[in-house]
């Protein structure tokens, strides 16, 4: 015997058979509940404005496209690659520096940036700018699990800190402002043997982190940085082309980086540690740059919009040029639209897995 339904019965049955087929049809999206940054200034948010450095970008034209148009500390005309992978994960669009006065352990629970511009694996590199090195960007991480802590709860703080994303981008500094510039770790290592000697401490680090508890980690290579503009302002004589011998060390670094991340694995079997490459995107957006809608890769924006042999902007960016046609904002940085091709790449291959 059939059973009649009525009209509004069978809207229900119809909904709660689509909510079936739509739970089996999405992918669930894995448990990243923060974003949590360690490095220099390629994901600095802030940090360095509230310390006594003169590397800072609190200025203008620096922020000119970030949201109400105002310097940040961000080194970019916007969002740097932690901001834009905050939001691919359903997070907050922008990631605080943990020495902003204006953010509170509420804001820091969903993601909060320990990096500091300037700073490298050696603390040698953190000393030539007096900017925050990443042993101290650990000591302060352990200060805002206390926060958590007091803020959440024992049970609900572990959980953050166990499924949160850890974003580690670090190391150009220690080859472009130490290794090459001064003569005391050139002196002491061979370029090949200051190599080995980052990646040792980029081992102590994540050993630590994963001691306090981390599990989520993306250690991050480092980018062509014999192409950045201010390197290829000093190859003038060869063309301003890019300097292949740095090139070179940062494709030797990145492969023992990666074969870190291989052994690691094995290692600490709760882990999940990812290399997140940015060298072979970055060298696409230069060599091929009307493949990503942009002009001459060489030119950086501030101040000339065209090379530039300071570190910052040293004015105002030209008011013609179009913020979306500039690959690089100053002498080492990438603009806002290239760190969101960056982060893109990343998020569709070393960072896939953590929206799975």
């Amino acid at each position: 015997m059939m059973i009649a339904t009525s009209p509004s019965q069978k809207t229900m049955q119809c909904l709660f058979l689509l909510s079936l087929l739509m739970a089996v049809a999405v992918p669930s999206r894995a448990k990243v509940p923060a974003v949590i940054v360690f490095g220099d200034s390629s994901v600095d948010s802030g940090n360095n404005n509230l310390i006594q450095t003169i590397l800072k970008s609190n200025f203008e034209p620096y922020g000119r496209d970030f949201e109400g148009g105002h310097p940040t500390g961000r080194f970019s005309n916007g969002r740097i690659p932690p901001d834009f992978i905050s939001e691919a994960l359903g997070l907050k669009p922008t990631v605080p520096a943990y020495l902003d006065p204006r953010s509170t352990i509420k804001d820091f629970a969903t993601g909060v940036c320990f990096a500091s511009a300037g700073t490298g694996y050696d603390n040698a590199t953190s000393d030539v700018l007096n900017v925050i090195p990443l042993w101290k960007q650990l000591e302060n991480y352990k200060v805002y699990q206390k926060m958590l802590r007091r803020y959440l709860g024992v049970k609900k703080a572990k959980e953050i800190v166990r499924e949160a994303l850890y974003l580690m981008s670090i190391g150009t500094n220690d080859f472009l402002e130490n290794y090459y510039i001064f003569p005391g770790r050139s002196s002491e290592y061979t370029v090949e043997q200051y190599e080995d000697f980052l990646v040792g401490i980029a081992e102590n680090f994540i050993q630590r982190l994963y001691e306090l508890g981390g599990r989520k980690i993306s250690l991050g290579g480092l980018p062509p940085m014999g192409c950045l503009p201010l390197e290829r302002s000093k190859n003038i004589m060869s063309g301003s082309g890019c300097i292949d011998e740095y090139n070179q060390v940062a494709m030797d670094f990145n492969g023992k980086l990666q074969g870190l991340v291989v052994r690691l694995k094995k290692e600490m079997p709760e882990i999940k540690l990812v290399f997140s490459d940015s060298y072979s995107i970055l060298l696409d957006v230069i060599h091929q740059p009307s493949s990503f809608g942009f002009e001459s890769a060489a030119v950086a924006c501030c101040a000339t919009g065209f090379f530039e042999m300071g570190y910052l902007c040293g004015g105002t960016a030209p008011s013609h040029v179009r913020m979306e046609q500039i690959r690089f904002w100053d002498s080492f940085h990438p603009s806002q639209r290239t760190n969101q091709i960056i982060s893109d790449h990343l998020m569709k291959t070393a960072l896939a897995e953590f929206l799975v």
